[in-house]
């Protein structure tokens, strides 16, 4: 059997893995696991919790304090809803499957874990979309930008990628099933795991992304730059919003920045491996599975470095101060 990668991040190669050993062709769980084992698990259980602690951090922070009930902050928590989910669900299956016997046999829990994967992988990039269109009317056409992206907006957007989503990921779970009721991979089946899932979940999000935040970077040039020659035609409260909107666009398109170096090697690395005859080996494919989970636990940190209500809504979490007292309306530092 050739060996290849398929969309569902697993595959089959050669390789030599700290935690197995070879037993029959089959991978089992080494009796004496090497130190370097034993420290990868410690450093992914890390990772784990430090992603399900900072996501829930932004939960927190965009539900209790009213400052913060904006439809973009909406948006951002459902991505950060997608990341913790990832965190406590994704990670320690990855962590029990992905570096061990689904990266060398699939079973039916192998496949329910990847659909998982795929699902709120997906949903964080659709919502990303969803905030690439939200940063587009703030920017770009900003007497509209109440009118056209409210609440019900923002409900709507997120209803929308996590239904998606979810039909992308039972989409891929089905195919990977019906790939194994056949002695070679069917046509559609193969087609759908491994090129119209990726198009679908990434590549066609990614373009759109791109496209959008390209225009809002000229607008955003060209704004400034008639500030500059005419300020008199531009009031003090309207420089400010202004610049205001482009320092949440920067901060997010620095999320979106981050996602796609934490995504883009592992979605190029599924696209050109089953046109090359040599497999992958395990530490590559390994480390890109990784690094699409590390993002995320990437994202609270940015948001938290970028934006000051966000710091300031972290702190008066972490110290407890919530518990002491009502906070939702406090005016958090801009």
């Amino acid at each position: 059997m050739e060996p290849e990668v398929s969309y569902n991040r697993t595959a089959i190669v050669i390789g030599v893995h700290p935690c197995y050993e070879i037993n029959d062709f089959n991978y089992i769980m080494t009796k004496h696991p090497s130190i370097l084992c034993v420290l990868l698990f410690i450093f992914l259980v890390l990772l784990s919790v430090v992603t399900v602690c900072g996501n829930l951090l932004v939960i927190i922070s965009v539900i209790y304090f009213t400052q913060l009930h904006t439809p973009t902050n909406y948006l951002i928590l459902s991505v950060a809803v997608a990341d913790l989910l990832v965190g406590i669900i994704v990670f320690p299956l990855s962590m029990a499957f992905s570096l061990s016997s689904c990266l060398y046999h699939e079973d039916l829990f192998c496949k329910v874990r990847s659909s998982f994967d795929v699902t709120l992988s997906t949903c964080s990039i659709l919502n990303l979309c969803c905030i690439s269109i939200d940063r587009y009317y703030a920017v770009c056409q900003p007497l509209l930008y109440k009118t056209k992206v409210n609440h019900r907006t923002a409900v709507i957007m997120i209803l929308v990628s996590w239904g998606g989503s979810a039909l992308i990921g039972i989409g891929i779970l089905i195919a990977g099933l019906n790939n194994e009721k056949c002695v070679e991979r069917c046509l559609i089946d193969a087609l759908t795991e491994n090129i119209i899932g990726p198009i679908l979940s990434f590549y066609f999000p990614v373009i759109i992304m791109l496209c959008i935040y390209l225009k809002i970077f000229l607008v955003a040039q060209k704004q400034a730059r008639r500030i500059q020659i005419k300020p008199s035609q531009s009031t003090k409260s309207g420089v400010t919003i202004s610049k205001m909107e482009r320092k949440a666009t920067k901060t997010l398109a620095i999320v979106l920045g981050v996602f796609l170096l934490c995504w883009t090697p592992f979605f190029l690395c599924i696209t050109f491996s089953p046109l090359s005859d040599n497999s992958v080996p395990v530490p590559v494919i390994e480390t890109l599975n990784w690094l699409t989970l590390l993002n995320s636990m990437l994202n609270p940190f940015i948001y938290a470095f970028f934006y000051s209500w966000f710091r300031s809504a972290f702190t008066i979490i972490i110290s407890g101060k919530i518990f002491r007292g009502d906070f939702t309306n406090t005016r958090l530092l801009k």
